[in-house]
């Protein structure tokens, strides 16, 4: 997949090209549907398939207060959608600037001119232009107008393998972020295809794993990814080497030791070496993936209480992990 950070690193040749337009945060199953879709009519047309996107998120620059925390990091982002088969991907530097375009000159700018676009496909609530005042009716006009073809796909709702979403849901990275913020690392899952992570650098920590016996790996404040409710999780080690570890992943402020600040530390568990610790992963940057919400965070009465908690979790975790093979199983 290309990858372009400005419309003016797009090749002038290129098209022509079928586009969609989106801030694909979490790549989920709404937003495969519609990236299927893409790919598909991009074959047909003997096309490339182009996405345009934007970092930061629209929200971050109208309404910083409120915007929403993100579901995956610019990184993963790219990946998820490299994943779905795209030829490429323009991610556009959201500013006033760029917001101030009408829907028109975006289109024009952007679609026609940039892109050389000779079809769109979108959702039925998209949105686009100054005051996001462009929506499907305005594409098609634009098309009828510019010369290009517009398919609108229909919501994605159900839920692959269970029910369908209640009252009729729609799949989308709000659904998905109150799932997380709940500790409901299944149903998120479910909505994105594909095991919720986080990715960051390891880092030191107050080491009282490694002196209870169950050394962790900490990810730095700054990682990506949105942290799930506080709690014990079985879940996935992904070091740079791409090696899989097993884990129990603790996410929370260590009330046992009075703890204030939120962390994610992952204990991998089973290691073939027993001198292989965490310590060897500090400076790299891993992924940490969420497969179940063992229990949520308690405070114990001392060390001893701890440690007898901390082998059940193991065990547990072993258990979860038995039947789930990661990401890539």
């Amino acid at each position: 997949m290309y990858y372009w950070n400005d419309l003016a690193e797009v090749p002038a040749g290129i098209g022509p090209t079928v586009v969609t337009i989106g801030n694909f945060d979490g790549v989920h199953l709404g937003h495969q549907h519609v990236l299927d879709r893409l790919v598909k009519v991009a074959r047909e047309k003997d096309a490339a398939a182009v996405a345009i996107s934007f970092d930061p998120h629209p929200a971050q620059v109208h309404r910083p207060e409120a915007a929403p925390e993100l579901i995956m990091g610019p990184l993963d982002r790219r990946e998820a959608l490299a994943a779905t088969g795209l030829d490429g991907l323009l991610m556009m530097h959201y500013d006033l600037q760029l917001a101030s375009m009408t829907a028109e000159e975006f289109v024009q700018k952007v679609f026609v001119e940039g892109l050389r676009v000779c079809a769109v496909v979108i959702g039925h609530d998209v949105r686009f232009g100054r005051g996001n005042a462009g929506d499907l009716e305005t594409m098609r006009e634009l098309g009828n107008r510019l010369g290009f073809e517009v398919q609108a796909v229909e919501d994605f709702g159900a839920l692959p393998d269970g029910p369908s979403a209640p009252e009729g849901r729609r799949c989308s990275s709000t659904w998905i972020r109150e799932a997380l913020r709940s500790g409901d690392v299944r149903t998120a899952a479910r909505l994105l295809g594909r095991t919720h992570r986080m990715r960051g650098e390891v880092v030191h920590g107050a080491a009282r794993g490694r002196e209870l016996g169950f050394p962790t790996a900490n990810l730095a404040p700054e990682s990506t990814g949105l942290i799930p409710a506080d709690g014990i999780y079985a879940g996935w080690l992904v070091d740079e080497a791409g090696t899989r570890w097993p884990a129990a992943i603790s996410v929370g402020s260590n009330p046992t030791f009075d703890g204030v600040s939120r962390q994610v530390e992952a204990h991998v568990i089973d290691r073939p070496d027993e001198e292989v610790t965490a310590f060897n992963l500090y400076g790299q940057h891993i992924i940490v993936e969420f497969v179940e919400r063992l229990r949520g965070m308690v405070a114990y009465t001392g060390p001893e209480a701890l440690i007898e908690q901390m082998c059940l979790d193991v065990a547990r975790t072993r258990d979860v992990l038995s039947t789930d093979r990661g990401a890539d199983g």
